[in-house]
């Protein structure tokens, strides 16, 4: 097992009688990629800033790249990237200014300075608008920047909330690259986002969170099975009676649950032969049936559909 580089134990954030984050125990690893996925309001950016030392917990106690973030503060910073919804930078500034300054709050100085923003810039295919003034900056080039600061400041843990926030389809697809080229790196990766579908392709583990709690937390594919029953969800569309029951006796179909118009199937298996067979021999007509590997969405949906007003 690796060495655990971000760790939390009970910790907790109160604001008056409101809990934002309740007692939560979590550990990350060295080189891991962690999701952190539920509604706004679920806890998510409490917790980060917690453990950047940014807001003071009420209790318990978090330790981030071996420091303490509430006594600590300036160590947990020069170990660690923290890119935030809304990338904040000097708009009056070039990208290669403001890449200077936060180099010379790291401690950074001289040739190794330009050194290593030449290399950053490069590293996030910025390096032909570093002279411009970021007020030019589209969305896309500001989270490129604030990922060639990361980099720039030599951080071993990353922490993204929401990065691909407002970014067009082009921009997410470039963007995630450069998330997996850190991941490549063996840099550890706390990201916050609700683009299931990116925190899938990416992310080692997640966890999801409603309430100020974890209520699910492991591997995806893990989550499919213990959630869903399954690795498969495969959608009917069928007339007749018996049906739905006929369907659900079929092996390896852990559920079944209206869809619209359809009918959505978890299963252990590609079972669509058999469901055919079933619905035919309960005498209904089958007019379509689909199939394709469950997804990360679908365990979330499936999660906090049985949870009123999840938050």
């Amino acid at each position: 097992m690796s060495e655990a580089v971000i760790r939390a134990e009970q910790l907790t954030k109160a604001y008056g009688k409101s809990i934002a984050v309740d007692r939560l125990d979590l550990t990350i690893e060295a080189g891991e990629v962690f999701g952190l996925l539920g509604p706004n309001g679920a806890g998510k950016t409490t917790t980060i800033l917690m453990l950047l030392g940014l807001t003071e917990p009420t209790s318990g106690k978090a330790n981030v790249a071996g420091f303490d973030p509430l006594r600590q503060p300036l160590e947990v910073k020069r170990r660690v990237g923290y890119m935030p919804d809304s990338v904040g930078f000097y708009d009056n500034l070039t990208g290669r200014d403001n890449l200077r300054y936060t180099a010379k709050l790291c401690g950074l100085r001289g040739r190794e300075i330009d050194e290593r923003i030449d290399a950053a810039a490069k590293r996030v295919k910025l390096d032909y608008a570093m002279g411009k003034d970021v007020r030019t900056y589209s969305r896309g080039m500001r989270q490129r920047l604030g990922i060639a600061e990361i980099l720039m400041k030599g951080a071993s843990i990353a922490i993204l909330d929401e990065p691909t926030g407002g970014l067009d389809p082009q921009a997410t697809r470039e963007f995630l690259e450069l998330i997996r080229s850190l991941k490549h790196d063996g840099m550890t990766i706390l990201l916050s986002s609700h683009l299931l579908e990116m925190v899938q392709s990416i992310c080692d583990r997640v966890a999801l969170f409603n309430r100020g709690k974890i209520g699910l937390m492991g591997k995806v594919e893990d989550l499919m099975q213990n959630v869903l029953g399954g690795s498969h969800v495969i959608r009917v569309e069928a007339t007749g009676a018996g049906v739905v029951e006929a369907i659900g006796k079929v092996p390896g179909v852990a559920r079944v649950t209206p869809e619209g118009s359809r009918l959505r199937v978890e299963a252990s298996a590609d079972v669509r032969g058999d469901i055919a067979r079933a619905v035919v021999q309960a005498g209904g007509d089958l007019k379509m049936i689909d199939a394709g590997e469950a997804s990360l969405e679908d365990v979330y949906t499936r999660y906090f559909e049985g949870i009123p007003n999840a938050a």
